[in-house]
């Protein structure tokens, strides 16, 4: 299958897609994207990695599957479902890491921008280059660039067409942290465990807090902080982490996810 599912030990979801030979995003592969998104969400993991195999994380589109469309409709069609990707994985309750290993174009760089966190190797590089057939992102890439990075350099990205290396987007904080490509993949996970080890459920209210915080700012955010907050007082890590502070000091504690 191009896109598989494994599970850690330690409660990782690492999600792996290949379509041979640049993982170009097609039709067919955002079918299996879905259905190993169901296969995770069956059973929600203390984190998702995303990934890819092959020598480029994406070469970007199928260009065909553009061209197949005769109407405007069947084109908006098209980029409605393209659209669904991005926004699902935007959606999780969990914490989501993308990792960049090399090449990382369009469709790709839109999916990792809709993680919460980007992990990229010194070799990665990065574009949104659909000007070279006319084109604008249609996967959210050129509004969640913004969000992290302003508008002006989304503009610059976007009508430029150039790619920018890892170090970079890290300056411009599109990219969260740029990894030797020398033993990338183990360092990703060992990034991803301390995240799975942490209290799932804070991270998902503080997840739902930055939502509020980006469709209204800090007075939208400030109107539900506390109920979200307030929700976590039914969890087991919130509990056991007040008695192990109180009982063990700081630091000490051990979460389930709860």
């Amino acid at each position: 299958m191009p896109v598989t599912v494994e599970r850690t030990d330690d409660g990782i979801a690492v999600l792996t897609f290949s379509a041979p030979p640049v993982n170009l995003y097609s039709l067919e592969l955002h079918d299996e994207l879905d259905r190993a998104l169901d296969e995770v969400e069956s059973a929600s993991p203390r984190a998702l990695l995303i990934r890819a195999e092959g020598k480029i994380v994406s070469g970007g589109v199928d260009v065909s599957q553009f061209h197949a469309r005769k109407t405007k409709a069947d084109t908006q069609q098209l980029y409605d479902r393209m659209l669904e990707l991005p926004t699902r994985v935007d959606a999780l309750a969990y914490p989501t890491i993308f990792a960049a290993h090399g090449l990382t174009l369009t469709w790709a760089f839109e999916v990792a921008l809709a993680c919460d966190l980007v992990l990229a190797s010194e070799r990665a590089k990065f574009g949104l280059v659909e000007r070279v057939i006319g084109l604008t992102p249609t996967m959210g890439g050129t509004q969640r660039l913004a969000a992290r990075a302003g508008v002006g350099r989304a503009k610059e990205l976007v009508l430029t067409g150039d790619l920018y290396d890892a170090a970079t987007l890290e300056r411009w904080n599109v990219v969260n942290r740029v990894l030797p490509s020398e033993g990338f993949d183990d360092a990703v996970l060992a990034f991803v465990a301390h995240l799975a080890a942490g209290p799932t459920k804070a991270f998902g209210a503080a997840k739902d807090i930055l939502r509020h915080f980006e469709a209204g700012g800090v007075p939208q955010a400030n109107a539900h902080v506390t109920a979200i907050a307030a929700e976590l007082f039914d969890t087991q890590d919130l509990q056991d982490g007040m008695e192990s502070f109180l009982r063990d000091g700081p630091g000490k504690a051990t979460f389930t996810g709860s």
